[in-house]
This record gives structure tokens, sequence and C-alpha cells, in this order.
């Protein structure tokens, strides 16, 4: 997020309505545009091709390859971003720029590795068992590795600042696949279904492409220093789980009503809830804008408080230290507030219009019944989501840990219990799960505010820790012959 900061002063200096929508239109751009981009785009294509058209069977074949695609791509790419992320930030505070092209192979590498290991014997079994068109089948396979390396590489992206060309390859992406379908449709009279799938993976392919010469543009030298990364993987283990846990948590609710009378199965493998997971699309989206208010009101406020702390620990007297602390928890504290207090306030309005209008457009029923618990386990889950980034910023991997291990466990264990319950609570999990790890996170922001002096006075090593044989436990030995001269 570092350098959004920069960008968004500028435009709210001005203190003008004006001003405070343009700075709201750029923290949605650099956050959550691209994904408004490719469901605009899959609904565009819908309307122009007519997609309603499709038989039902076609239809639900190309809607759970879709939610596969994105679902398991952003699973396989979990282990990875955290700790690449981290690996990236210390090369560009050393400046030793000829170690990122080491880090972006090694990170590509082994992501590409565990996607094929997750969706190969998955596309297998699409075609052995369901009886899919290996043609279809291929197809999905493409598109699946062309986003996860479209998401491997905007982290590379997002690190080098570059949040405008992100949203940007995203928008010719999408460009380019609606009017590949438009021609597969309308010109070379292809199925439709087929015609858009083969159409999205082309344009995650050229968001793909573009992102990665994007990186190779900027970083031109190799060091070749490959084993340095792999360390990392080591050192900084817990990040690989806090990230692959909270994504996890996620959707791990999802798969848990896959299993129940509420799924739907296509072709012997494609497995969903299509009532459930609508409720889950419409929860996420009424508590989405909390991640763009977090990430304008800490770059523009918290951060400041950060760097000013971090200031006063290198050169600044033992008052200035403890004052700049208190300064930059209490801002910590009136971000937090602050986040409840406004998305509480966008939340409600936008649940208010949900009810009111989306039963006119056919969103009425089991939808509308499990919506209201889902919406308010969004919003507690997004606030945890802010919690975690703080626990990031002071180093506490192991709060940042506990909260994500806690958040993931305990909503899958209670939506196991709630999926036995009314439709009226199925949500309940989330809400529970989000809960727990939002109260571990706050106590372990609690517990780091106790002892940061200890944390970050206390942490290094006086000495080299290294392999070798014990020294002797002697520390003093007495001279007999010297005494008995004397």
């Amino acid at each position: 997020m570092a350098g959004i900061g920069v960008k968004l002063q500028k435009i709210y200096e001005k203190q003008t309505i004006l001003a405070n929508i343009a700075g709201f239109g750029y923290s949605t751009m650099v956050t959550v545009a691209p994904m408004f981009v490719v469901i605009g785009t899959v609904l565009l294509m819908g309307l122009t091709l007519g997609y309603e058209t499709v038989g039902y069977a076609r239809r639900g074949l190309f809607s759970g390859t879709v939610l596969y695609i994105f679902i398991f791509s952003l699973l396989t790419a979990a282990p990875f971003n955290a700790v690449l992320s981290r690996y990236m930030s210390d090369i560009i505070y050393e400046e030793t720029y000829e170690d990122i092209l080491p880090c972006y192979h090694v990170g590509l590498f082994c992501n590409i590795l565990l996607s094929c290991a997750v969706g190969i014997p998955f596309c297998i079994r699409e075609y052995v068992t369901g009886g899919v068109n290996p043609v279809f089948v291929f197809t999905g396979f493409c598109g699946y590795i062309a986003l996860v390396l479209v998401f491997y590489s905007m982290l590379y992206l997002s690190i080098c600042k570059d949040y405008q060309k992100i949203s940007l390859f995203f928008l010719l992406g999408m460009a380019a696949a609606f009017g590949l379908a438009c021609i597969f449709v309308k010109v070379f009279h292809r199925e439709v279904a087929y015609s858009m799938l083969l159409a999205l993976t082309c344009g995650f392919f050229l968001t793909a492409v573009l992102e990665a010469a994007t990186i190779k543009s900027y970083f031109k030298r190799n060091s070749g220093r490959y084993r340095r990364v792999f360390t990392y993987f080591r050192k900084y283990w817990k990040l690989v789980a806090t990230n692959f846990c909270y994504t996890l948590g996620l959707y791990i609710h999802n798969f848990v009503f896959w299993n129940t009378d509420l799924r739907m199965t296509v072709a012997d493998s494609f497995v969903y809830a299509p009532s459930y997971d609508m409720a889950t699309c419409l929860a996420m989206f009424t508590n989405l804008s909390s991640t763009i208010i977090f990430i304008s009101r800490v770059e523009m406020h918290f951060h400041e408080r950060y760097k000013a702390y971090s200031e006063a620990v290198i050169g600044g007297r033992w008052e200035d230290i403890q004052n700049a602390k208190n300064r930059m928890f209490r801002q910590l504290s009136a971000e937090l507030m602050n986040l409840v207090r406004i998305q509480f306030i966008i939340s409600v309005a936008i649940y208010l219009v949900c009810v009111v209008v989306l039963p006119q457009f056919g969103f009425s029923g089991m939808v509308m019944q499990i919506y209201p618990c889902l919406a308010a386990g969004y919003f507690i889950l997004f606030l945890l989501y802010a919690e975690i980034i703080f626990l990031y910023y002071f180093n506490d991997l192991t709060g940042a840990l506990a909260a994500s291990v806690s958040f993931c466990l305990v909503t899958f264990l209670v939506s196991v219990i709630s999926c036995r319950l009314s439709d009226l609570w199925y949500g309940l999990g989330v809400v529970i799960g989000s809960f727990v790890g939002f109260t571990v996170a706050y106590l372990r922001l609690r517990w780091v505010e106790r002892h940061m002096d200890e944390h970050t006075f206390c942490v290094g090593i006086l000495f080299p820790v290294k392999r070798g044989k014990r020294p002797s436990a002697r520390v003093y030995q007495k001279n007999n012959k010297e005494v008995g001269g004397r």
C-alpha cells in the first residue's frame, strides 16, 4: 500500500467535495477496479451474445469453470504472495535491485508448480468422469493458469506502486476479451459458452503478458542469487501460513455448503451451491468499500504516525520516542473506530437498497434469507483484515498467524453446525469465525502496544549465532604457581 498516500495527499489537499470524490475514485481504482472490470465484462458478454439462450447444463458448466478458476487461482497464489512481498520490500530497502528477477522467477516457478499440481488432476477427472469436451477442459485450464500469472505479477506491480497500470492492463485485457467473444460468436458462429471462456482466457493471457513485460522493463539485471529466495520461505513461514489461512477462510464456509443439499453438481466434477454463493457475493459487495476506506485512511494518516515513530527510534530522545509511540497507537485506535463507523453506515445503506431493489430483479427466496447473516459476517471480516495489516506493520507475525488460523478454523467448525440450522443462520460460521479472529487480532495489538519497547529494542542479538564446538564453561582459573612464589 505504500505510496498511495502521496497521491491521495495531493488530491485531498484542495479540501473540496470534488476532491473527496476524486480521492475515493482513485482509491477504488487501485483496489477493486480490476474485479469490477472482469465482472462487468462477463455480464456484458452475456447480454450481448444471448447467454440466456444457452442450455441449463452448458451454463452450469461455464459458471462452474469460471468460479473454480477464480477461487483456486487465489488459493494457490496465497502461500507465496506475502513472503515474496516481504522479500521485495527488503530488496528495495537494500537497493539491490538485481535480486528482484531471481525472486520473480523462483516465485513464478513455485506458483505454477503448485497450481498445476492442483489443476491437472481436476481436469483429468473433468474429462474422464464428467465426459466434458477435452477442448473445453484444456481452455478452462489455460484460463486458470493465465489468471494465476495475472495475480502473481500484480504483486510486483503493486510493490512498484503501479496501481494505475494494473487497472489499465485489466481494462485492455477485458476489452480484448469482449471483442474476441463477439468475433467468435458473430463471425465464426462458435458456441456461446465456449466462446466466452476462450475469450476470457485470451484476455487473462494478454493482461499477464502486459504485466510481465512491464516488470521486465523495470528490472533488467539478474544477480542469479536464487537460493536466498528459498531461505525467506523458511525464515518467514508464518507469513505463508497466515496468508493461506486467511484466504482459505474466505471460501471455507462455501466449501462446507457445497456438500449440503444446496449443492449443484455439473459434469460430476464442479460442485457449488448457487443460492449460498450468490448470497456470499452480495455480502462481499456490501462491505467491499471498507477496503477502499481502510487503504486511503491508513495511507493518509496512520502511515505518517508510523514513520514519525520510526524516525524517533533512530535518532530521538526517550521522551520523543514515547510521545511518538503514544500518538501512533492513538491514531491506530482512531482509524479502526472510524472504519467501523463509516463502513457501518455504508453497509446499512447498501443492505437496505439490496433488500428493496434486488427482489425486483429475481433475487429473492433463499438468497435473501441467507444474505443478512453473511453481510454481518463480512462486515467483521474486513475489520479483521485491517487488524492483520496493522500487525504486519509491527512485524508481529505470530499474532497475525494466530488471528488467521483462529478465523479459518472457527469459520469451518461453526459452518458445519450452521448448515443444519434454518437458512436464516447459514452465515453464522462467517460471523462467529470473523469475530473470533477479530478478537484475537485486537488483543494481540493491545499486547504489542504494551510490549512495544521490548519489541523495538530487544529483538536483536549481541553476538552472531553460528554452529561449532561449544566453548568451555570455565571463566576463571587461579594460577597456583604464581601464588606460591609470592
